[in-house]
């Protein structure tokens, strides 16, 4: 699996590709195919009250989570594409333009620490 992390506005985000042959979590929500490449990754955005209190880029904001939204893809190079533009999707949700945000990929091994 890959972890594809952006970080911007002195904060970071992270989400799970897993590959194929991987079996990502079984949750509600998540695709019914069999897709060989599935993203993982928490969204958020900003709220005028409630939420929780984050700094970013120097402004203090509420901010709040919505539940994962798994997606399927085909290719991994799909897979990483639309990891990439969620990532900065979530951002400039937050304020954070996307020249400002850095990605990096890690290949990991599922259930290592």
């Amino acid at each position: 699996m890959l972890l594809i992390r952006g970080h911007g506005g002195g904060t970071a985000l992270t989400g799970t590709l897993y590959e194929r042959g991987e079996r990502p979590p079984e949750f509600k929500g998540a695709p019914d195919e069999d897709a060989p490449y599935v993203w993982i990754c928490d969204e958020f955005y900003e709220v005028e009250s409630g939420g929780q209190t984050q700094v970013i880029d120097g402004r203090e904001l509420q901010v709040a989570f919505e539940s994962p939204m798994p997606r399927g893809f085909e290719t991994r190079d799909q897979g990483v594409a639309a990891a990439e533009d969620h990532i900065r999707t979530q951002f400039a949700r937050v304020g954070v333009p996307e020249k400002n945000v850095e990605i990096e990929m890690e290949k990991t091994q599922p259930g290592a620490r």
